[in-house]
């Protein structure tokens, strides 16, 4: 009987290890990182700028009265003045982008001379100077498109040009001319100022600076051309007059508010992957 126990025993022991050898491992699943899809920037953005400008006038002419005789103003110098501006624009990629701007370059001062003499009457019937003050103001419309130069931490250096228009206003010009010898002056003649829309174009170059997400600091230089135009009219035997054009040197610092610069990374999850199911031989 304790034989016939034994047998079973050893039988059954034989048959469970040959089960379980049969019965395949379940091999574990190696776990995945989601992946994760990074946009780019893009969309509308609202820009505001301010700077010093540092102006250079190419130069101014007259006419000399009835004798046609077209004359250079000795000297045609404009002060310094500032610029405050805005605009919007759109951010095509992380590498170009477009916007349209308008700008308000404020009173500068024109300080201006001529010499001359031989008139039939007044101070300049001999040697005098002529003396001459007026102001400019001007409004400009850019259409501007800019190259990103790729980010380097927080800064993004860049290039750019403008094209468009500039509304050039004079303010009435005061003109008194004196004698040289010091014998008298004349009583002053007031020429009324020109204005219009000029041609005008810009190159641009700084750097954009990460504030926030949606917010960049611009620090930049921009070179401003606006071509030359009518000036002030005809008074007294004199005029009209008109300038040769005006170069502008902006140190600009401004911001740029991007729309939607907060945008979230889109994060995909791989499919669940079922267990493996036990494989029976």
């Amino acid at each position: 009987m304790k034989r016939t126990l034994s047998g079973i025993f050893a039988a059954l022991l034989i048959a469970s290890n040959a089960y379980s050898a049969d019965l395949a491992p379940v091999e574990p699943v190696p776990e995945q990182l989601p992946e994760v899809a990074v946009t780019e920037s893009t969309g509308w953005y609202l820009r505001g700028d301010i700077g010093y400008a540092f102006t250079d006038l190419r130069g101014a002419k007259f006419f000399q009265g009835s004798n046609a005789l077209e004359a250079d103003f000795d000297d045609a110098d404009l002060d310094d003045s500032w610029m405050i501006g805005g605009g919007v624009g759109y951010q095509i990629n992380n590498y170009l982008r477009t916007d349209l701007t308008f700008d308000y370059l404020t009173n500068a001062d024109f300080h201006g001379s001529t010499t001359g003499g031989g008139a039939a009457f007044g101070a300049c019937a001999v040697a005098c100077t002529s003396t001459d003050v007026s102001s400019m103001t001007a409004y400009t419309l850019l259409a501007n498109v800019y190259v990103d130069l790729g980010t380097y931490a927080y800064f993004t250096p860049y290039v750019g040009a403008g094209i468009g228009g500039s509304y050039v206003k004079w303010d009435d010009l005061q003109n008194v001319a004196c004698a040289d010898d010091g014998s008298g002056c004349d009583d002053g003649v007031i020429h009324g100022g020109r204005s219009g829309w000029r041609f005008s174009y810009a190159l641009m170059a700084g750097a954009s600076i990460d504030v926030t997400c949606n917010v960049k600091a611009d620090v930049g230089y921009r070179y401003l051309h606006i071509n030359g135009g009518d000036m002030f009219g005809y008074n007294e035997n004199g005029g009209p007059g008109r300038d040769r054009g005006i170069n502008v040197h902006e140190a600009r610092v401004g911001a740029r508010y991007l729309f939607d610069g907060c945008a979230q990374p889109v994060a995909y999850e791989p499919p669940e992957i079922p267990l493996q199911q036990p494989v029976y031989k």
